[in-house]
């Protein structure tokens, strides 16, 4: 039963910092103690939790390969309820230990955002050999709205060519799985009679499973808080990276909608992104909505997740509040905050040791642990 010494601890906590205190774990955080236990100290430094990318396509889209091998988007209809992230990510993607390197050790790996609804997310573990040991859970279905599902005319299947024409595809699509579901629970038709495209999205219906949806524009964000209302529909914003509007992240926290920001780092490549910029965090750490962080990955790289946070910090949140946002912000909107996202008793032993603060250029991670095992030490 190991232990790390941490000269300063951020819980990942918001405004919780401990000083001169034991962290002692197993595979789960066993105690947190200013009195020296009495078993080996791994390690001394800054410490904080292991770091969690809400939204990435790591092993995915993979280093070292062509982009014509990235696997995010399938192309063969714009509605792909079945389809799986788990099933297109490689573990020999060398991302991985980059992130694992720096404290990214977790991740949230989406379908692309080329369809209307890509597929179902998953939760997996950086730091495993294979997709059978990193699975930790599914994580919603993936769905799009604004320029990018409507600009794939190439691709097979029924595709949009407007913002009117995907809103009025995802609208069929739930208006039917809506009826289906009706006739199922009145006992009009059996469950073996519905197309399970269809059936894949009942837990949709029952507000029981999210949506995770691709949107940035301030217009289409209120487009899709209209339709979450209008079928009562459990959803998390992912990017809203063009909104430059106070009103529309007051409205996003009015609705209690978590948001998922970024990426922060990211070349503003099209027209839908023509308002994104570093300064609309201002707006969003006013507001304050419930929000975590992505690097989406490969386009921000995961490794440099904890580097975005210079502009929350710049705008005025305290480092423990910067580092909750990737900690237990991120584990709290993926439905992780149970085993994850913040160092207190009874929580797996996720934990990062700094040689310094990490705020600092000159700090890195000298020991990452994993669930109560080393997985990198400098």
């Amino acid at each position: 039963m190991p232990a790390v010494y941490a000269r300063t601890l951020y819980t990942g906590k918001p405004n919780e910092v401990l000083h001169d205190i034991y962290v002692v774990f197993e595979d789960k955080i066993i105690n947190i103690t200013k009195e020296r236990p009495k078993c080996d100290i791994l390690a001394e430094g800054i410490v904080t939790p292991a770091f969690i990318d809400a939204h990435c396509h790591i092993g995915m889209a993979r280093s070292g390969e062509p982009s014509a091998e990235e696997e995010t988007n399938e192309k063969m209809d714009s509605v792909n309820t079945l389809a799986d992230a788990i099933n297109a990510i490689y573990f020999d993607d060398r991302a991985f230990k980059e992130s694992v390197e720096y404290g990214v050790l977790y991740s949230c790996v989406l379908p692309g955002s080329g369809n209307i609804i890509g597929g179902r997310g998953v939760v997996i573990r950086n730091f495993a050999d294979n997709v059978e040991e990193a699975f930790i859970k599914h994580a919603g279905f993936k769905v799009a709205l604004g320029f990018n599902p409507r600009r794939q005319l190439e691709w097979k299947g029924t595709r949009p060519s407007t913002r009117m024409g995907v809103m009025a595809i995802l609208r069929r699509t739930l208006i039917k799985a809506k009826k289906e579901y009706a006739l199922v629970q009145k006992g009009k038709k059996s469950i073996e009679e519905v197309d399970p495209n269809i059936e894949q999205l009942f837990p949709v219906i029952e507000g029981k499973e999210v949506l995770r949806v691709h949107v940035h524009k301030n217009d289409d964000i209120l487009n899709l808080l209209k339709l979450r209302r209008e079928f009562n529909l459990k959803i998390v914003i992912d990017h809203a990276c063009d909104v430059n509007s106070e009103k529309v992240f007051q409205r996003i926290k009015e609705e209690g909608v978590p948001l998922v920001y970024g990426p922060v780092d990211a070349f503003p490549y099209k027209t839908e992104l023509k308002n994104e910029t570093w300064h609309n965090i201002r707006k969003l750490v006013r507001v304050k909505p419930l929000f975590g962080l992505m690097t989406d990955h490969p386009v921000v790289l995961q490794r440099n997740l904890f580097l975005q946070l210079r502009f929350f910090r710049r705008f005025g949140m305290s480092k423990s509040e910067c580092i909750s946002i990737i900690t237990s912000a991120n584990a709290r909107i993926l439905g992780i905050n149970d085993t994850l996202g913040t160092i207190e008793r009874g929580k797996l032993a996720s934990i990062i040791v700094w040689n310094g603060d990490p705020f600092s250029l000159d700090s890195y991670p000298i020991m990452v642990i994993a669930e109560g095992k080393v997985v990198y030490k400098a």
